[in-house]
């Protein structure tokens, strides 16, 4: 009797202690489903991007996201990302391609970011004719409560200006011709 109280005794502190480890459970590795996660959510946005469709274009955003785009000011938040694409889709020469070259997830699994390329093309509002611009980006998601990735920061950067910029710089600077000093007698 006194060796089977001490077993029932025994094994109970043994699962008392074994609850009360001060080493943490550690997280499964997410990070390729989730590069996956974003490379097919990037995809799945240049098609909506392509089919104008606002609503699907702006649902990759947090509610306080951050679009930086090149020769517009910083929309912060949802409502002024989404009245600053509803104004780019409008344009009808509106077309834009991105892909990631790499995406990195925190170790933690919350944070993520993809950098890659991008091709723009819209409508120049001077000449009203289609220009392209090039550049790279870099997009910061962070996960939500269901498991789903929302851009928090999105931010692109031309490789150039666009043709006509550079036209305009290349004349602005250019130096004036040299004068022949003809003095009068």
């Amino acid at each position: 009797m006194k060796s089977g109280y001490l077993a029932v005794c025994a094994a109970g502190l043994f699962m008392l202690l074994s609850g009360c480890s001060d080493t943490p459970a550690v997280p499964a590795d997410t990070s390729a489903a989730d590069q996956k996660a974003i490379r097919d959510s990037e995809a799945a946005w240049v098609g909506e991007y392509a089919s104008k469709d606002l609503d699907k274009a702006v649902s990759h955003y947090a509610d306080d996201a951050t679009l930086m785009a090149p020769n517009m000011p910083a929309m912060k938040g949802k409502e002024a990302i989404r009245a600053g694409l509803k104004e780019m889709l409008s344009d009808p020469n509106v077309a834009l391609n991105f892909a990631p070259t790499s995406v990195v997830t925190s170790k933690g699994g919350d944070i993520a970011y993809s950098e890659g390329t991008y091709s723009m093309t819209m409508t120049n509002p001077k000449t009203k004719k289609p220009e392209t611009e090039k550049g790279e980006y870099v997009t910061v998601y962070k996960k939500q409560a269901d498991n789903t990735w929302k851009a928090v920061e999105d931010i692109s950067t031309p490789n150039a200006p666009a043709a006509s910029a550079t036209v305009a710089k290349v004349k602005k600077s250019a130096p004036a011709p040299a004068r022949k000093n003809k003095r009068k007698k």
